[in-house]
């Protein structure tokens, strides 16, 4: 499947923002805010499936 300059720019996007959430998450392993970092990794796990999703769905290129 070939994708587009935005597909790309997308997930790069939201893998930084995943991965720095993993890493606080485990810099603060057992407190509050390690945990919420933990849950907001893998809210923004799916929420980058659903955004590139759907932008496979309306862009051109990438169909």
């Amino acid at each position: 499947m070939t994708t587009c300059r935005r597909f790309a720019q997308l997930r790069q996007r939201y893998e930084r923002e995943i991965d720095y959430q993993i890493g606080r998450a485990k810099q603060h392993a057992e407190t509050p805010s390690g945990r919420a970092s933990a849950t907001a990794a893998k809210t923004t796990t799916a929420l980058m499936a659903r955004s590139l999703s759907s932008h496979v769905s309306r862009c051109l290129e990438c169909r």
